[in-house]
């Protein structure tokens, strides 16, 4: 590849000179984890250094969870010291002496506060539940709901013989830690069948108890037991104030010790039932407050900007968290953030909160505001990159939604370096890509009859067409890093699928009302295509290789480029995928076989029938047609049969086209030029052309020109040499003394420029040979000096025609050391010798 062109003319491509060394970035091992932990992933500091502050739209619902469950927990705190001292003091120790009403009144309370908190453990479990039902879009009344209701009812059942308050709050800590147990237990499960469960035997959820017990219990459950604390609290608020306020304990007699007590344990037990309930009631009015009033929940969906169907995902987030508070420390539900709780839902077992899961990481993903600090998240976590990964592979048209959003938050993965290798690095990962890539062609193969929607699955729609845009845009950004390019190729049929998607016919190149979407695919196995083919060192070798061994790979080219006059953009891509594959010796003879292929480059080049082909398309046909004219003789008779010399020789006058025209008329000259001397003759016209820019341009344009007129010259003899040069305006010691100042004005080999002190000798050369007056003009112009610096500071830069990055791909037969010497003999140095 060469370097850059002078300013105008600057390209992307190969080309058969140098280009500045491509250099890897170096990147660290991936460590992958063996679970999620949430304490560990919230510890991802938004704030720190490495990223941008984020702000946690969440963070007031985990304060909100918190101040909850300081209420919560202190009146559940009485409520307990209450049931202690009433069934070990009261009911234990003054049984037999209470006054009926005092007994009845503490019997009472007990059983409607026992009531108040089985309903309320059993409340929180059920709004969570609920918030899981309602993502299937079915609510409460989904045939999961109503077999969930008998579920209840077993633990109805069970809870009426009131339990102690420890024994609840273990059986609900139980369900709030359901998520975070279930990634556990997925280990033990086979890894792509871990969502099925059994079938064969009863889960507890699916047992109905009572017939018709799922219908009666599955409606309005949250609101009869939101309904039956509020009156279970004020119940026991009024019982406990009206005892409090008359006091009425039966009479004490001076002296009875024990009616004393009796009357200060009963003050202290209303005491403790009035102030429980009491901050029941508190704790309900804050809620109701901040939820229906304030309407927290609808304000935080708005701030994560999640969307009407993200009320669920928000609504399941503050329960969880509140489950956390009241069951766990106060401070475990801070500890929450809705990207940690979205991963623990997506490796869970169960559909819906995966759905939950993927729906709040795909919205967080690709939001502008979130999407960085998700990300890191996502990537640091290997357990979701896994799953992830996995939903790739997930076809059934239920799973429809989770497989795109899978698909396209791993495609914002593999937008940044890191991440990409740690997707690349997950075992089966490019396999699971590979599925995307389902081309579901009509039996003719059209491309341009590729439907938007693919009916399968009794005429319900699955979008084919969507999830090979996803899959190409992944590897797209997959192949942005050398090793990926290496598992791409060697991934078993990937390379077939990618090429498959450059298919593209006459009908839909031409078609003016031919979708975006269509165009897109192409253009995205083209540019993918463009980035295996363009690989450096072994891996591009073998790339190369095997993408023209694929027998499609030319021929699907050579129909963009025939038929793309309207899709400039996919002939570039095209054209430049074809001048990669043009840097190996087979693959070069595989296009130049391919009939058409020549031509409709050079028709491109010419610019023939294509009024609108823009100049940067023209100039990459250029470089193509350069690279396959390259030690190929085969291919540069093929291009004398089109009989492009003359239109060659013109195209040195277009300032875009003559770099590239010189270079593909300089491998004509070089490689069959003995066998076709007539043929080539046509070249001389070329030679007043030529000379001007020697004299007054520089850069890559100056070492072309030189290069070719190395070669031009040797077609003429005298008489015309001397003609050109008098149409050129230019005598041959004015060309002299323009190349000695070349050499001089590189004194080293240059990056941009590394063969051009080559070419100059080889001139000098001819001109010295051609007459010997231009012997005695080079020693008078000091060249012999200029010759034994060359020879102190010639590198492996000059031995080479083609580079792959750093690479050198294809040695000069002549070395530049045997030209030195050839020249110093002509200057009359005859005891010169190279050592």
């Amino acid at each position: 590849m060469d370097g850059d062109r002078d300013a105008g003319e600057g390209r992307e491509s190969l080309r058969l000179q140098i280009d500045v060394p491509r250099v890897l970035e170096p990147h660290s091992s991936i460590e992958p984890q063996s679970s999620i932990d949430t304490k560990n992933s919230s510890n991802s500091n938004p704030d720190s250094p490495s990223g941008p502050t984020v702000h946690a739209p969440e963070k007031k619902l985990t304060l909100f969870a918190l101040r909850l469950a300081v209420l919560e927990k202190a009146a559940t705190g009485l409520g307990t010291l209450g049931f202690i001292w009433a069934t070990v003091v009261l009911l234990g120790g003054f049984a037999i002496t209470l006054d009926k009403t005092d007994f009845w009144f503490i019997t009472i309370i007990l059983v409607i506060e026992g009531t108040r908190i089985f309903s309320r453990s059993h409340e929180l479990e059920w709004q969570q539940n609920q918030a899981t039902w309602s993502i299937a879009g079915v609510g409460i009344n989904s045939f999961r709901a109503i077999r969930s209701s008998s579920h209840f009812i077993i633990k109805t059942v069970k809870g009426i013989c009131f339990r102690p308050i420890e024994m609840v709050q273990k059986q609900s800590e139980h369900s709030s830690r359901e998520i975070n147990k279930s990634k556990h237990q997925e280990k033990s499960r086979p890894k792509w069948d871990h969502k099925k469960m059994p079938t064969r035997t009863w889960e507890t959820s699916d047992v109905p108890i009572l017939p018709f017990s799922q219908w009666v219990l599955s409606k309005n459950v949250s609101k009869v037991l939101y309904w039956l604390q509020l009156a279970s609290a004020t119940a026991c608020a009024i019982l406990s104030l009206m005892k409090l306020v008359k006091r009425n304990f039966g009479e004490v007699a001076k002296g009875d010790t024990d009616k004393r007590n009796r009357k200060a344990a009963l003050i202290i037990f209303y005491s403790l039932a009035f102030a429980e309930a009491l901050l029941f009631l508190l704790e309900k009015a804050y809620w109701e407050w901040k939820v229906i009033y304030c309407k927290l929940l609808d304000e935080v969906n708005k701030e994560c900007e999640l969307g009407p169907s993200g009320m669920v995902s928000t609504r399941k987030f503050f329960y969880d968290a509140y489950s956390r508070c009241v069951y766990g420390t106060i401070f475990d539900g801070l500890k929450m953030d809705m990207v940690s709780f979205a991963m623990d839902l997506l490796v869970s077992n169960s559909p819906d909160e995966q759905l939950i899961g993927i729906r709040v990481l795909h919205k967080f993903a690709t939001n502008e505001r979130f999407s960085n600090h998700t990300l890191q998240k996502i990537g640091t976590t290997f357990l979701v990159m896994e799953r992830l990964v996995e939903m790739l592979n997930w076809k059934d048209l239920e799973e429809e939604e989770i497989r795109l959003s899978a698909a396209e938050i791993l495609s914002q993965l593999a937008g940044k370096k890191q991440n990409a290798l740690r997707v690349s690095g997950i075992p089966g990962a490019m396999e699971s890509i590979s599925s995307l890539l389902q081309n579901h062609r009509k039996p003719h193969g059209v491309a341009d009859e590729i439907p938007e929607k693919i009916i399968i699955h009794d005429n319900e729609s699955y979008s084919f067409w969507t999830f090979n845009h996803m899959g190409l845009l992944i590897l797209k950004k997959l192949a942005r890093d050398h090793d990926n390019c290496g598992k791409i190729g060697n991934t078993r049929g990937l390379l077939p699928k990618i090429i498959d998607f450059t298919h593209a016919g006459e009908r839909l190149l031409k078609d003016q009302n031919v979708t975006a979407s269509q165009i897109k695919t192409v253009k995205r196995s083209l540019q993918v295509l463009k980035m295996l083919a363009s690989m450096t060192g072994t891996t591009g070798k073998q790339l190369r290789n095997e993408i023209s061994e694929v027998v499609f790979t030319i021929s699907n080219i050579r129909d963009i480029l025939k038929y793309g006059d309207k899709q400039t953009e996919l002939q570039k891509l095209g054209i430049e995928i074809l001048t990669s594959l043009a840097m190996e010796a087979d693959a070069r003879e595989r296009i130049g076989g391919t009939g058409g292929v020549l031509k409709e480059l050079f028709n491109i080049f010419f610019k023939l029938g294509m009024p609108e082909n823009p100049n940067d398309v023209r100039i990459a046909a250029g470089e193509a047609l350069a690279m396959l004219a390259f030690e190929s003789k085969s291919n540069c008779r093929r291009i004398l049969k089109l009989k492009a010399i003359e239109k060659l020789v013109e195209a040195l006058d277009l300032p875009f086209l003559r770099i590239d025209a010189a270079r593909i008329l300089t491998n004509l000259c070089i490689y069959i030029g003995e066998d076709c001397f007539m043929q080539l003759r046509g070249v001389i016209n070329a030679a007043p052309i030529v000379l001007r820019p020697i004299m007054s341009e520089e850069n890559k344009l100056q070492e072309v020109m030189v290069g070719l007129a190395a070669h031009v010259f040797k077609y003429m003899s005298s008489e015309e040499s001397s003609i050109m040069f008098k149409r050129a305006g230019i005598q041959e010691a004015e060309l002299a003394r323009a190349l000695v100042q070349i050499l001089r004005k590189y004194p080293i080999p240059a990056i941009k420029t590394p063969r051009i002190r080559r070419f100059v000798i080889e001139l000098a050369i001819w001109m010295m040979r051609h007459k010997e007056r231009n012997v005695q003009i080079f020693k008078d112009l000091g060249m012999r000096k200029d010759m034994e610096s060359v020879i102190e500071t010639t590198s492996e830069l000059e031995s080479f025609n083609v580079f792959c990055g750093a690479v050198g791909m294809s040695r000069h037969s002549t070395t530049i050391h045997s030209l030195v010497e050839t020249a110093m003999n002509l200057l009359g140095d005859k005891q010169f010798m190279v050592m």
